[in-house]
């Protein structure tokens, strides 16, 4: 496992004459397989601190470490290269891709990764059982409901067993009680898989199933804390 360790991240956006300070000398540390939340309102910097960690912002200054890398100065090939096999990415509005099964949009990025076909089959059909969606692998993401095609871009997340799952708004789109259900789900992955969950959310009820909740406002981080929950 891979601790991660951002020192004094700074990213800047430029709004006519005015200078968004998107993440404003963020430090944080990271704790392999650990379940954190960050909470706070629209333009916090949640987003793009989860952006930067994933490799898909390019930061104006600051440093990102797993373990003993220094990633923020990879350039696109390495960069890719360690999103492809150590990163998993959990989207709010799930970006599935429509021509292809539940089964072959687990598969892709181990088709991607060039796991052989049947290696491929054996542990997508295993991670969607495991998110509760056995005899659904033939379906497309048209035929499930919101709840399921989130379970879908979860198994994606985490078949190739990533270090880090990066969730943005993972439930923005789901009832509660489908909400409460993939928490549910994620919180039995990060136990029985150990992989560290990064979790951006408006939402109390999941801000409910971290240990750990860092609060953001105007780029920084106002509040770290630890939570205890059953």
């Amino acid at each position: 496992m891979t601790d991660i360790r951002c020192v004094k991240l700074c990213k800047y956006f430029q709004q006519g004459d005015i200078v968004i300070k998107a993440l404003d000398h963020v430090s944080l540390d990271i704790e392999a397989g650990s379940l954190i939340c960050l909470s706070g309102p629209s333009g916090s910097g949640k987003t793009t601190l989860l952006n930067a960690i994933g490799g898909l912002d390019k930061l104006d200054s600051g440093e990102i470490h797993f373990g003993d890398q220094r990633v923020d100065q990879l350039g696109k090939g390495p960069m890719a290269d360690l999103r492809l096999h150590h990163i998993g990415f959990v989207f709010q509005a799930y970006n599935l891709i429509p021509v292809l099964t539940a089964r072959e949009n687990v598969e892709f990025v181990m088709q991607v990764q060039g796991v052989s076909a049947k290696q491929r089959r054996g542990k997508s059909l295993a991670i969607l059982k495991e998110v509760g969606l056995e005899g659904m692998e033939n379906r497309y993401p048209a035929e499930l409901s919101g709840g399921q095609q989130q379970r879908v871009a979860v198994a994606r997340a985490i078949v190739s067993q990533p270090k880090l799952v990066l969730a943005d708004e993972p439930t923005a789109n789901l009832d509660s009680e489908t909400a409460t259900q993939l928490m549910d789900l994620l919180r039995e992955l990060n136990e029985y898989h150990n992989v560290t969950f990064l979790i951006a959310t408006h939402d109390a009820r999941v801000m409910g199933y971290a240990r750990r909740l860092i609060r953001m406002r105007d780029g920084k981080i106002i509040a770290d804390e630890l939570q205890a929950n059953d």
